[in-house]
């Protein structure tokens, strides 16, 4: 078959989105609020049916967000902990809030299935290239065509085969519990606690109370390795103990691998091809928290999209970028001080304006504000190295 014969037989798109995660469904779902794309045709392939409870999502924003009618649970005060003290973190204006994955899919596809432009086909991606400015997209069953590709598929391997930029990973194991005994406080979410055992890496333990007898526990690190399941869950079992429980049930398990670096992905971007999501370095670095970056960027994604053709115009690399960058450097060569760093922004910090300096919102006096909470020579001797590496 001849090529341009070849071409018009397959399926053609204006964007086509490889994989339906959070990024992908929050961008097509502000497609369709902003009703500027109705004349578009979209098309979302992803092996996965998103039709189980596969994650949950936690943030901080004000009352009211864009996705309120899905919190599950909020939680007015987040508690922080180490060895050697606990503090009771105020985080008006903010609240933190957990999204369960299942209801967002649920969401998000009815919106979109009342869409005649948006078609979803539950197909593997095997490939796609850019070519004549169009992009191709071969399925294991397939192929289709469009203009413009919004990539999610996340491939370590360019990462990996690099060494200017530390990749660290967010990993957890979790358990939904129910205890005979009343020990959760539900009006407290646990953010860190640091007082588990360090064993060279930055741990610590993560408590989402959903009543006095219920609640998520998630053993978790920022390290490079990974660790066996039984080293998570005996640390789990080792905390319940530690809060006084003797009887429970485990209601479900979670497990996760967040990547955590600064690799500069919008290197990839093509005129016609977006990485987004942890493929595109929507995850917050030194954090591992995605939805409300992913949630910002999906919003300014949709108005690049009527104003701009060029995806390589898209990222903008703000400050924060650099901060991260400094933390990502620290923890890749001294894994062990973590606990240290984030003790001392938490311990007089000021809760309200750490979670804004998170949410990429400070201005730059309040940055110094924050950053001075820091061990300042851990921080100066990573900002040398960087500056002449």
């Amino acid at each position: 078959m001849k090529k341009e014969n070849y071409f018009w037989a397959m399926r053609n798109y204006d964007y086509i989105f490889a994989g339906t995660g959070l990024s992908a469904l929050m961008t097509v779902y502000e497609m369709v609020l902003s009703k500027n794309f109705s004349d578009k045709k979209i098309l979302l392939l992803d092996a996965d049916l998103k039709k189980t409870n596969d994650r949950t999502w936690c943030f901080w924003e004000k009352p009211n967000g864009r996705y309120e009618n899905l919190v599950h649970k909020k939680w007015d005060v987040a508690v922080f902990s180490n060895e050697k003290y606990t503090r009771d973190l105020d985080l008006k204006p903010y609240q933190y809030k957990m999204i369960q994955g299942l209801d967002f899919y649920k969401f998000v596809f009815e919106i979109i299935s009342a869409e005649k432009n948006i078609e979803f086909f539950n197909q593997k991606i095997v490939s796609f290239q850019e070519e004549d400015n169009r992009v191709f997209v071969k399925t294991e069953t397939e192929e289709f065509s469009c203009h413009k590709l919004f990539n999610s598929i996340f491939n370590p391997k360019e990462i990996l085969e690099q060494d200017k930029y530390p990749l660290l990973q967010q990993h957890f194991i979790g358990w939904k519990i129910k205890s005979s005994e009343a020990v959760f406080f539900p009006e407290k979410a646990t953010f860190m606690d640091f007082s588990v055992a360090q064993k060279g890496n930055t741990r610590f333990m993560y408590v989402l109370p959903f009543s006095e007898n219920e609640a998520l526990i998630e053993y978790t690190l920022f390290s490079k390795d990974l660790l066996s399941e039984e080293e998570y869950e005996e640390a789990i079992k080792d905390y319940i103990k530690k809060l006084g429980i003797k009887n429970y049930e485990i209601l479900e398990k979670e497990t996760g691998n967040i990547p955590m670096t600064s690799y500069q992905f919008w290197n990839k971007n093509s005129k016609n091809i977006l990485n987004i999501g942890s493929a595109g370095g929507w995850t917050k670095a030194s954090t591992g928290y995605t939805f409300k970056s992913a949630s910002k960027k999906s919003k300014a994604l949709v108005s690049f999209l009527g104003q701009e053709n060029d995806f390589r115009k898209f990222h903008k690399r703000t400050k924060f970028w650099f901060y991260d960058l400094l933390l990502l450097d620290i923890l890749a060569q001294k894994n062990q001080v973590g606990s240290s760093i984030f003790s001392a922004m938490f311990k007089k910090g000021n809760p309200s304006l750490i979670f804004k300096f998170l949410d990429e919102e400070t201005s730059f006096s309040e940055d110094i504000q924050v950053i001075l909470k820091c061990p300042k020579g851990i921080f100066l001797k990573a900002l040398f190295d960087r500056l002449y590496k």
